[in-house]
């Protein structure tokens, strides 16, 4: 496709959510100092910078290449070698060469820049995000959109002070068969609905053995720690990029990862608008000794991929399932009709009401079902996703209007909170093993709208599926924590509430909302 179409293409993808008349050319006049408004109009140019391009990273060009009116003229990426591949693709499509840097902050220095798309590991979406928007500019935000909640409840205080554009990358918020999918519920569609569980089941190998490795010549890597524990000359996983997701420095496992997705539209659907009121988890890194047939291996990962979180907002409840080894069999027989599949990845929503399910399966199709599972309505919607969603944050920008944004960073916070409070539980009770009889007793005594036996044997039956012995490796049950939503601490663990930040470095601190 030429680039001529792309836009074309673009153009007709954004006009369904009346983005189009902010795509036109013209220029940008963006705040020359921190908590200034912009001067726009729905005509003008946008300069942006895209930080960190790998793998996410290259979505966020794709999608400000393909956009009228805006030109990448920066880059950031503490590799280099991926900056330079990426430096050469942007001057092919666009006729002229970003500068690439490798510290976001000389970036953040120059006042040509009206915008910033984030695409970092986790540990660094906050403070990218908050320094970017005390410089003046406006920022897109992969998700989750911290790393831990304080730094979400200080991203919100710097949006708001500095009047600046916040959006978080949780497409579903622009997907219009989602959208109708949650209208669907709101007016009554399947009944009252209070319940809704989100899924990842999906496959995810081993990072490979837990040891010393060396950290690529082309990596900043105290540029790259930024905010996190600075471990040089220690590297404990052999594959660099990608891989931090599973280790906790500096990702949140699949809770963290595609929870986000999946939790934002539970929340949106539920009518949901504040943190829960209490959680427990349980779950464990499980399967890879079966897997590679040794007893003694360990995998460099340190979070959960395995993992259940049951989360309380009184008459309205959420869980969320993790499950990352094998989904290839599946005894789940209700969750096999709902998702139409005995095989395969299951990646979605169910919510459940008093007269039938919505299930969303993926980002552009939803389906309604009776009590009978029947399908009584489908919700389906092809598109570019992430033209629209993306086409919203320039709108916006253009426009200088944060209410036109569909995943403003609060609701962005909101569920990327509930992914870190599952969290918080799983790491508190990780060497708190227990067997599936003591387990099964705990939960018993969780009240939820969910039945906590079922999910804990459909979760069982999953492990001893996939070669588990339980007896050797048993499951880790977290504390059952009381949370206060208003205040967001833990009223009864001092423990817990240290993991609601974490400790920062020098040069690399993220402020409390306070000191935004």
């Amino acid at each position: 496709m030429t680039n001529s179409n792309r836009r074309s293409f673009v153009r007709k993808s954004m006009a369904a959510t009346a983005s189009a008349a902010a795509l036109a050319q013209g220029k940008f006049v963006h705040a020359q100092q921190a908590g200034q408004n912009s001067i726009t109009s729905p005509n003008s140019q946008l300069d942006v910078a895209v930080i960190g391009v790998g793998g996410r990273g290259g979505a966020h060009i794709n999608e400000m290449l393909r956009a009228d009116g805006v030109t990448i003229t920066h880059i950031c990426d503490v590799d280099e070698g991926t900056g330079a591949k990426r430096v050469k693709q942007i001057a092919e499509a666009q006729g002229k060469s970003p500068k690439l840097e490798t510290d976001l902050r000389r970036i953040l220095d120059d006042e040509s820049v009206d915008a910033v798309t984030i695409a970092t590991p986790n540990h660094w979406h906050a403070l990218g995000g908050i320094w970017a928007m005390q410089a003046g500019k406006h920022a897109y935000i992969e998700k989750p959109v911290c790393h831990n909640i304080a730094e979400g409840s200080a991203l919100i205080a710097a949006a708001r002070k500095n009047r600046r554009m916040c959006q978080v990358g949780t497409q579903c918020r622009s997907s219009r068969a989602v959208i109708e999918a949650i209208d669907f519920i709101g007016s009554g569609g399947i009944g009252e609905v209070k319940f809704a569980r989100g899924l990842c089941y999906k496959r995810r190998k081993s990072i490979g053995s837990l040891g010393d490795y060396v950290i690529p010549s082309n990596v900043d890597f105290n540029l790259w720690s930024g905010p996190a524990e600075y471990t040089e000359p220690r590297l404990t996983r052999e594959r660099f990029h990608y891989d931090w997701h599973w280790q906790r420095l500096y990702g949140n496992g699949d809770l963290g990862n595609q929870g986000p997705h999946q939790t934002d539209i539970a929340r949106w659907g539920l009518g949901i608008d504040t943190h829960p009121s209490s959680v427990i988890s349980y779950g464990g890194r499980l399967g890879y000794q079966a897997e590679r047939k040794d007893a003694d291996y360990v995998d460099a990962g340190d979070t959960a991929n395995t993992e259940v979180s049951i989360y309380d907002y009184g008459d309205k409840c959420i869980v969320f399932e993790t499950r990352g080894l094998s989904v290839d069999e599946s005894a789940d027989k209700e969750l096999n009709k709902l998702f139409g599949s005995t095989t395969g990845n299951k990646i979605g929503v169910v919510f459940y009401g008093s007269e039938g399910y919505v299930v969303q399966r993926n980002y552009d199709y939803c389906i309604a079902y009776d009590k009978d599972f029947n399908v009584t309505h489908e919700f389906r919607v092809k598109g570019n996703l992430n033209a629209v969603h993306f086409g919203n944050f320039i709108e916006a920008c253009r426009r200088d209007e944060p209410a036109l944004l569909n995943a403003d960073v609060r609701e962005g916070h909101l569920s990327a909170a509930i992914s870190h409070l599952g969290n918080i539980s799983f790491y508190l009770g990780e060497e708190n093993h227990v067997s599936e009889s003591e387990l099964a007793g705990v939960l018993q005594g969780i009240e939820s709208l969910d039945d906590n036996a079922a999910t804990l044997q459909r979760t069982l039956a999953h492990l001893q599926q996939n070669g588990v012995e339980l007896d050797k490796y048993p499951l880790s049950l977290g504390p059952h924590l009381r949370f206060d939503p208003e205040k967001e601490t833990f009223p009864d663990s001092e423990e817990a509430n240290e993991l609601l930040t974490r400790a920062y470095r020098g040069e690399f601190v993220c402020p409390q909302a306070a000191a935004v």
